[in-house]
């Protein structure tokens, strides 16, 4: 898979135009009447920022301009190794696609390396092991080094998770009671548990978009959003000794030694927490002197390219997004700091993250939080989350009889299978004199934790149920089941910020963004189950803006994150509930199903325990 990547050159007419400008501007300085053209000043160059994400299926690199608006973006394709509850991935694979993806997007947008003022970089939440040269270490059954990566949605340590969280350890009331299997303190229980010599040999454990900024710049200080969200970092630690402003890195007072020592790890406390972090810094601040020149050569740009300190993905499209203000907000002159308090943004991807923000610190039942300093630089995060929303809907048409007749009807009119059921949703309300399209679900019910719920009950053994099914297996029967898929996970999001909003938030504005949020009838169906307004970013691009956000700060362009996001983030369209009172009593009734399917599972659980007593 790599073997075409090495061989990529998106850069070579890039160099070539770059070399030629270079000639021309020669060929004119030596001219005899130069003493005029010399003092004149050359064009300003004009500041391009790069943001560069790690999904889950792949590396993406996007360009902006000093406005926040995409020049361009290309995408390349990440490997994924799935074993039963393994999922494995790999830092050199990964590392190869973003130099691909960077390149390319250069090329497209037409920028060259000297216009790249500055880069930050945002992944998913995966766990990366390397040796002492920096090398990749297993985390696999197979051995197989390649594979140094545990993706975040693996849930081998579910059995850690479970024992981490008998411990009672004050930190866990910071991550909503409980770690789940996703954070890295189970994972890596599991691998000194199970892969001895791997354990041995790990030099550096590393959230992924600390190892890429690692990568980048050889310095290994961590970001306060992976830590405090996936490692238990008390962040509050540096509450009253530093500010954003005075931006350092700053030594790691934050772990609890004695949680490591109680749940067996305390091996990582040694030599000042060397390997899983000495020092850390807020999201944006400087790291190292920028782009090393190996990583610079890699990526086709120029040692020394200012590197902010990263952020998980979803945080990112937190700080993409967060700020994006319509122009006729009646609220737009409210005070600021009430203002973003009051807004939930949903990234919305493979699966869902669900960010809220506050001055105070709001410590929610089975939501993570509250994070201090993890998105919005002092602020106190509450991270609501789903974990599997575009998954789920992957899954449901994916397995479904129909499925292969739709997509190939799909491509062949160049539209998205989404496209095509939504345009059959629209046929059979009309054909079935339909009040409203949300009304076609009326007999067909989905509690969408196929993956678990995360977030507000926090139960990874939840499973997914689906009510309402017939021997049909028509266009029209799948075309129910996903639309009545969308509801189940809008009711879920309704039930987060509900819960949210019980324990002190003040949510009553939504932002979205991700691929899901490109899906209008995902997005409607949200807005009419929660009643609450969404507003969408200009930008589709909205974790990219915010990595790229990431440098400006490290650039010194912004003194701070919030001040970047404010000047960069930019609304687009605002989606409003319907004001039909049907609507809302219809998803009134369902949402009362929705949880009751739930509290039917837990009977389950029980009545079976009992049997097999």
């Amino acid at each position: 898979m790599s073997g075409p990547r090495r061989a990529h050159s998106d850069s070579t007419p890039l160099l070539e135009h770059r070399h030629s400008s270079h000639h021309h501007h020669h060929r004119f300085s030596s001219h005899p009447t130069t003493a005029i053209e010399m003092t004149t000043p050359p064009p300003p160059r004009r500041s391009v920022y790069l943001g560069v994400d790690v999904g889950t299926g792949s590396a993406r690199a996007g360009l902006f301009d000093e406005d926040g608006k995409l020049l361009g973006s290309a995408s390349s394709p990440i490997q994924i190794w799935k074993e039963g509850d393994c999922i494995e991935q790999s830092s050199t694979d990964i590392w190869l696609a973003i130099c691909t993806a960077v390149k390319a997007a250069c090329s497209l947008a037409n920028v060259a390396a000297e216009e790249v003022t500055s880069l930050g970089f945002a992944a998913t939440c995966s766990l990366v092991a390397v040796d002492s040269d920096g090398e990749p270490v297993s985390v696999s059954w197979s051995g197989d080094t390649r594979r140094n990566i545990i993706v975040w949605m693996d849930h081998r340590a579910v059995k850690q998770a479970e024992r981490i969280n008998s411990s009672n350890s004050p930190v866990l009331q910071y991550c909503g009671g409980a770690v789940s299997p996703e954070m890295q303190p189970p994972k890596l229980l599991w691998v000194k548990e199970n892969l001895q010599e791997s354990w041995s040999m790990a030099f550096r454990w590393m959230d992924l978009s600390d190892w890429l900024s690692y990568k980048a710049t050889g310095d290994d200080t961590r970001s306060l959003c992976t830590t405090v969200c996936k490692w238990t970092y008390l962040g509050h630690a540096h509450m009253h000794q530093a500010s954003e402003k005075d931006s350092r890195d700053m030594e790691a007072c934050g772990w609890d030694d004695q949680f490591w020592e109680e749940i067996g790890l305390g091996d990582l406390v040694d030599g000042h927490h060397a390997k899983i972090g000495r020092s850390v810094a807020f999201p944006g601040h400087a790291l190292g002197s920028g782009l090393t020149p190996d990583s610079a050569k890699e990526l086709g740009l120029l040692t020394g390219t200012p590197v902010g300190t990263s952020l998980i993905d979803a945080h990112a499209g937190g700080v993409g997004v967060m700020e994006s203000k319509p122009v006729s907000d009646p609220k737009s002159n409210e005070d600021d700091e009430e203002a973003i308090c009051g807004r939930m943004v949903l990234v919305c991807g493979t699966s869902t993250c669900h960010m809220a923000v506050s001055r105070s610190k709001l410590f929610i039942p089975g939501v993570w939080g509250p994070f201090w300093s993890a998105m919005v630089p002092e602020f106190w995060l509450t991270e609501g989350g789903q974990s599997a929303t575009g998954a789920l809907l992957d899954y449901v048409i994916e397995n479904h009889v129909a499925s292969p007749h739709l997509v190939k009807s799909a491509a062949s009119r160049r539209i998205s299978i989404f496209e095509l059921l939504n345009e059959i949703l629209e046929s059979m309300k009309h054909e079935l004199g339909s009040p409203f399209l949300a009304a076609l679900t009326n007999d067909t019910h989905v509690l969408p934790d196929f993956h678990g719920n995360r977030s507000p009950i926090a139960d990874p053994k939840s499973k997914g149920m689906l009510c309402g099914l017939t021997l049909d297996s028509s266009d029209k029967q799948l075309a129910l089941v996903y639309l009545a898929t969308i509801q189940g996970i809008a009711y879920g999001t309704r039930h987060i910020v509900e819960h949210c909003n019980a324990h002190g938030h003040k949510i009553d504005t939504l932002l979205a963004c991700g691929g899901l949020a490109k899906n209008p009838l995902y997005i409607q169906e949200h807005v009419d189950i929660t009643g609450y307004p969404i507003i969408l970013p200009r930008e589709n691009e909205s974790v990219l803006l915010g990595a790229a956000i990431l440098g400006t700060v490290a650039s010194k362009k912004y003194t701070t994150i919030r001040e970047a996001m404010k000047a960069l983030n930019t609304a687009g369209q605002v989606v409003y509930p319907s004001q039909d009172p049907k609507v809302k009593n219809y998803h009134d009734a369902k949402y009362r199903i929705f949880r009751g399917l739930y509290e039917q599972q837990l009977a389950h659980r029980s009545i079976m325990a009992e049997a097999l007593a």
